[in-house]
This record gives structure tokens, sequence and C-alpha cells, in this order.
């Protein structure tokens, strides 16, 4: 062994101490609610949302989300908090988890859930509150144990927000260590003991950790980037349509991955398109000012962390725009490229829209399609239309997880009340993002299933029923 390998070696022993530690505390907690029932387990996966939910949590934490990260704004965390929250428990209670969790007496098959084990759950700076509890409540809901990595930058708001869950868990008489958390400091190899160490990992944030997290050799969820691009067609219902897109963009500062990043408008209605995005707030820059906001907003080919999910106001003046702009709630820039060479077609984590008009609807699937293949990929994407056609045709066609139809996509894409999709803040994009899931993460990814084999009536239909049709036309 070499003398770098042994002194990386001595260094990762403190950490992997460390580790070893919470997950022993893990494994306790969890032994003592084995053979909970639903109710009970119930009981501990409300307390932890009323932990983040009561209002004067969702605010605090939501101010000190602000200060920690300078990401977002106070107001629209408030309701992150609160509607995120409110929404998963609301799926959760409609859940069975624990003994038997479904039976089907025509196939003779009982299930019976059971825990994954020690979860680890590694969270992003952009949600740092939010996500936690959303992880938690989860993986509690399946009888786990969960032990939260934070984002460094967002340490001292989770750290708050595990502070609250395991005082809500001890007030109900459960063990506080159901919730944990990495002590401060935070640091890369601190956050690999704990994927090492876990039973399984579920991963949001950078694409860095998410690769991680499926390096580590313990079975993990990770999510795919964000990029989400949008059509509007001759169809829509314009004034609608930008109604909803600048709610979305500006929700937060644009800080979520659902957050529209292009509007790919078709031809026959791009001005009146525009025009409506204008009146709900939308600054059109110029060329030359676009230059300008893709010069400042890139640096080094990397987003300037210091412009990311910031006001209006402050990109304004960073961008040196003139007053208009700086009244504007959103920034929209015209764009005709998409690739490394156009850096306005990714995702920009700001109130920054790139705007493209399509010769025709085909020509905006394909540059929907191009945008994606950039940056993205299985993510999602929406459409603003009465032509219900052509909603089937790009789910059909495009390789997204999630497909958007007349919906703001910030507030629908992670689950909304008034559409069918889990509630959730960590979106899986299949493989086509190397996910290991397609679906929003949800209950049923924490929990184990036994599966209870009675014997039926025989199921075996003759060889002429399964093979006849093939006979028929290419013979025996």
């Amino acid at each position: 062994m070499s003398k770098a390998s042994i002194v990386r070696s001595h260094e990762a022993a403190p950490e992997r101490e460390i580790v070893e530690a919470l997950v022993r505390r893990a494994r306790t907690a969890m032994r003592a609610i084995a053979g909970a029932d639903q109710a009970r387990i119930d009981e501990a996966v409300t307390a932890l949302a009323w932990s983040l939910y009561k209002p004067e949590h969702a605010r605090e934490l939501a101010e000190l989300a602000v200060k920690d990260t300078g990401l977002g704004n106070v107001a629209d965390k408030i309701v992150k908090n609160q509607r995120k929250t409110f929404g998963t428990l609301r799926d959760l209670m409609r859940a069975k988890t624990v003994g038997v969790i479904e039976e089907d007496r025509a196939r003779g098959i009982v299930k019976y859930g059971k825990p994954v084990g020690v979860v680890a759950a590694i969270c992003p700076s952009t949600n740092p509150a939010a996500t936690p509890v959303n992880k938690a409540m989860m993986a509690l809901k399946g009888a786990n144990a969960v032990i939260i990595g934070p984002s460094p930058s967002g340490a001292a708001t989770t750290t708050r927000t595990v502070d609250l869950m395991r005082a809500a868990l001890g007030r109900i008489g459960l063990p506080a260590d159901l919730v944990q958390i990495l002590p401060s400091p935070v640091t890369k190899g601190l956050t690999q003991a704990l994927m090492e160490a876990a039973d399984l990992v579920v991963c949001t944030g950078s694409q860095d950790n998410v690769r991680r997290a499926y390096r580590s050799g313990t079975p993990a969820i990770g999510v795919g980037a964000g990029n989400v691009p949008v059509i509007i067609d001759e169809t829509a219902d314009l004034a609608d349509a930008a109604r909803k897109i600048c709610a979305s963009k500006i929700f937060d500062n644009a800080t979520s991955c659902s957050s529209e990043n292009s509007v790919i408008v078709v031809d026959t209605v791009y001005d009146r398109a525009i025009d409506a995005l204008r009146d709900t707030g939308g600054y059109l820059a110029t060329t030359q000012e676009a230059k300008h906001i893709q010069e400042h907003l890139w640096e080094g080919g990397h987003l300037n962390r210091e412009l990311i999910a910031k006001d209006a106001a402050v990109l304004a003046a960073a961008f040196d725009l003139p007053e208009p702009a700086r009244s504007a709630k959103f920034v929209m820039v015209e764009e005709t490229g998409v690739g490394p060479a156009h850096p306005l077609s990714g995702e920009k984590l700001s109130l920054v829209l790139a705007v493209y008009r399509a010769r025709d609807f085909d020509a905006a699937v394909a540059r929907v399609r191009e945008i994606l293949a950039y940056q993205g990929m299985g993510h999602s994407c929406g459409l603003h239309s009465r032509d219900m056609a052509r909603a089937y045709r790009l789910a059909a066609e495009l390789d997204v997880v999630r497909v958007l139809v007349n919906q703001a996509h910030t507030f629908g894409n992670g689950g909304s009340f008034d559409n069918g999709l889990n509630f959730t803040l960590s979106m899986g994009c299949g493989t086509w993002a190397k996910n290991s899931i397609s679906e929003n993460l949800n209950y049923r990814h924490f929990i184990n299933v036994t599966h209870l084999s009675t014997v039926i009536p025989e199921d075996k239909p003759s060889e002429d029923a399964l093979f006849g049709a093939h006979w028929a036309r290419y013979g025996k």
C-alpha cells in the first residue's frame, strides 16, 4: 500500500466511526418500533409533518434557509415547506406499508410490507428543510430510520429541521434516533461513508452526489437534472399559459428543478404569446442585453452562484438592464440554438427564461427533443394547448417521465392537488438520466415486500392459446 493510500485510509477512519455510531443508534431505534401497527407508524409520520407544517416552524426554517444558502425567498419557501408536507402527508395517510398491505385472493397472494433498513437521505441546498422532512416522512412510513446527509451550505437549516423532527418524535413517545443527521462540518468523505454504511441511499441534489450514490455499493435511488422545456401552440389559451408560466418560473426564484427553463412558441402566436408573458411581468431582453446576461450568468462555463436563485431586481442590476427590467418579475431571452455554445438552452436556476420561435408544432417538438438531449433528459416537459392529441403525441414520442398539460410546472411536476402525481421533492428520470426509478419518489420505494403464495386452481392455458397465432402465420 502506498503512503498516500495509508494517509487516506487513516483520514477516512474517523468518518467511518462517526457514521457507524449513527447507524447503530438508527438500528436500535428501528428495533423499538419493530412490530408497530399502521396506526402507530402513521402517528410518527404525522408528527414529522407537523414539525415543519406548523406555521411558526415553516417560517423560521424558510428564513433560516434563505440566510443559510442565499437561495430563493422566504415567502415562497414557507409555501413550499407547508404545501409539499401537506400533500405528502395526504398521500402517505392513504397507503398501507406495514403488516398485510395487499391481498389478491384470485392469485393466492398476500403481500406484507417490511422496512428497507437505515436510509441515507442526501439533500440539496435548494430545499434544506422541505426535502429532509419529505424523505423522513416516507422513510418512517416504512418503519425505517433515516440519517440525513445535508448540503454543507444548507447544514444549519437542515440541522434545525432535524432537531424539530426529533423533538416531535419524542413528544409522541418514539425514539428520536429514528431521524438523525451527519454532524458538521459535512464533508464529501462523511457523506460517502454514510452512503456506504446505509441499507438504501436516496439522493437529491448535485449530479456528482447522485453518481457517487450509485457507485457506493448500496442500493440507491438518485434523480436527474432538470431543464424543463414547455411548448405553447396556436390553440393555447395564451393568457392562461402566461400566468402559469410566470407563477411557476418565479416561485422561490426558480430554485426548483421543475421550473420552466425554455418556452417554445409556435410561430403563428409567437408575438401574442410574448405580449401575454410581458403582461404577467416578463421583460424581453434585446440582443445586446442577451449577450450581457449570458456573460454574467456563466463564469468559466459554470453558473455564477452569486446570481442563481436571486430576486429579479438583483439580476437586472447585475446584468445592467434598464429600469423596466428592474421592476419585472423575470427576464426573457430569445434563443435560436441548443448546446454548449448556447448555455441559455440549459438549466439556469434563475429568473431567466429562454424563448424559442418554432415554425409549427412539429418544429416545436423537434426543439424540445434537442433541448432534452442537451440537458434534462428523462425529467419532464410541458404543453399549453387545447389539442389533447398533441399531448398524447409528446408522451408517446419523448423520453421523459412526466408530460404536464396546461399546468404550472413547478407546482404540478412534484405532485399537485389537481393532478394525480405523487407529492415529492425528488423526481426520478428513468434510465434516460441513469436513474433507477421513472416516477416521483414515494413510499413504495421505502419498503420491502414479502409475498405469501398459496395454491390456487390451475391457470395453465393450452399450447394453441399461446402459440396458435404464431403457428398460423409462420408455421410450426
